[in-house]
């Protein structure tokens, strides 16, 4: 079903260690480490417990970490979970994860970074950019990741390496100026937020149980993105150590660098004052210009840009794995399925996701799909670890090249942890949640069309590659 054996060029194993970390780590240091403490002290009201909110959502995300290591090793295959999801549930509901993944999540997401990146870009510039600039800037910046994308996979972990070291730089740098410059103290973590203003953050989830639910959930948007190098497991180099290693190493580095750096803000300031910090500023910013003075927001604005770029590229990188894995099995079309010879990059698949990326970012619609699709896609991750239940009774133990610890608790735990956030979800948002199920659904017609007439898969079909 997926290896070719008629001598067309096909994906290289480009992506060593090195490079399959800086993939999760630049990928899932986006924008919610710089911004979400001023959210997360309202919702809990002190800073030990935004921190325990932090190491809690981290330890779920290594948990989930250490089962999909497991689920990427035993198919180490372009498209991640959508793998994982045919096997054991069949073809149409992984025709449906990846039609959810290329063309609403991905692409939306992708329109949602860009848009960030221009925004902090017309900051550094003062705020002059007219709004017709910006959106071709937007556009702009869209079409131009796309292309570099469009270069070998082993370039872009060369660049996606040298991003994530700048990143991590960036955020030790906030901490050690934090820390060692300006008239913070320690006795700032026996502070609480009352006093702060806590703009757009709801009474309902301020303090008590919700309160902390909205920080962990808070939280883990920090931490999305933390799996996202089994999407690419085809172009890593020597999957059954290397997979584990990365997710499993990664996953640490996030805690430890997120723990870091929101010590480092309530230290510099307190509680109140973190709360009080404006929706359309970053605690970082806030920071900076408390301990360096307000001429650092300069730096502040360049290197948000710089988080952000590092984020897009890496998400275009990994989503465009969707539509080629679809297309090679035949459920798109054929074209997106196809490599460079030179670059050995799925070039369609990556031009598709650019192109549906700048008409997301034109319609301006992204933020209520984004918020559409967040039920189906926990619906989706808890199919997908469900699914190691499967696998384990029907694969036997020689065949496994990595087994998640802590069989079966840790796996149920993590489902769980899910069936709460999308319950939470569900009544948070019910509407947008039945309206994400409808867009999933839309996707129906065209597998009916490409799925005509062929008999159902089995899993010795996905397991097998044939």
């Amino acid at each position: 079903m997926r290896n070719s054996s008629n001598g067309a060029p096909h994906l290289l194993q480009g992506i060593g260690l090195t490079a399959a970390m800086a993939l999760i780590v630049t990928n899932a240091v986006g924008t919610g480490v710089f911004l979400k403490a001023r959210v997360m002290i309202c919702n809990v009201g002190t800073p030990g417990m935004v921190l325990l909110a932090y190491a809690v959502a981290g330890l779920y995300v290594l948990a989930g970490a250490l089962i999909y290591a497991e689920l990427s090793t035993l198919m180490p295959r372009s498209g991640g979970a959508y793998n994982y999801i045919g096997a054991v549930y069949g073809r149409l509901w992984a025709f449906l994860y990846g039609w959810m993944e290329t063309f609403i999540d991905g692409a939306a997401s992708m329109a949602a970074l860009a848009i960030v990146f221009v925004i902090f870009f017309n900051d550094l510039l003062g705020g002059t950019l007219s709004s017709g600039v910006s959106a071709l800037l937007v556009a702009a910046t869209l079409l131009f990741v796309t292309i570099l994308n469009l270069a070998s996979v082993r370039a872009n972990g060369s660049i996606m390496t040298a991003i994530t070291g700048l990143k991590v730089v960036l955020l030790i740098g906030i901490a050690g100026c934090a820390f060692f410059f300006g008239d913070g103290s320690w006795a700032n973590f026996a502070s609480n937020s009352a006093g702060g203003t806590c703009e757009g953050v709801p009474a309902g989830a301020r303090a008590g149980f919700a309160g902390f639910g909205a920080a962990i959930i808070a939280a883990m948007w920090s931490y999305s993105g933390a799996t996202a190098v089994i999407v690419v497991a085809e172009e890593v180099k020597d999957p059954s150590r290397t997979l584990p290693r990365a997710l499993f190493s990664s996953a640490l580095a996030l805690i430890g660098l997120y723990l870091l750096v929101n010590a480092a803000y309530f230290f510099a300031l307190p509680a109140s004052a973190v709360a009080s910090v404006s929706e359309s500023s970053s605690v970082a910013g806030a920071v900076i210009a408390r301990v360096v003075g307000a001429a650092a927001s300069t730096l502040m604005a360049a290197g948000l840009m710089l988080s952000t770029f590092g984020a897009l590229h890496s998400t275009v990188l990994h989503m465009a794995r969707f539509p080629f894995a679809m297309a090679r099995d035949k459920l798109l079309p054929a074209v997106f399925a196809t490599v460079s010879p030179n670059s050995r990059v799925p070039t369609h698949a990556v031009m598709l996701l650019g192109i549906c990326a700048i008409a997301f970012a034109i319609s301006g619609t992204f933020d209520v799909l984004t918020d559409m699709i967040i039920f189906a896609v926990l619906i989706f991750d808890f199919m997908a670890v469900a699914g190691v239940f499967v696998l384990r009774r029907r694969i036997p133990v020689t065949a496994r090249s990595y087994r998640a610890w802590g069989y079966p608790y840790l796996q149920v735990v993590y489902l769980l942890g899910i069936a709460c956030l999308t319950l939470n979800t569900l009544f948070a948002m019910p509407g947008r949640s039945m309206a994400g199920l409808g867009l999933i659904a839309l996707g129906l017609p065209v597998y009916a069309y490409y799925a005509r007439g062929r008999p159902p898969t089995r899993m010795e079909d996905w397991l097998d590659g044939g």
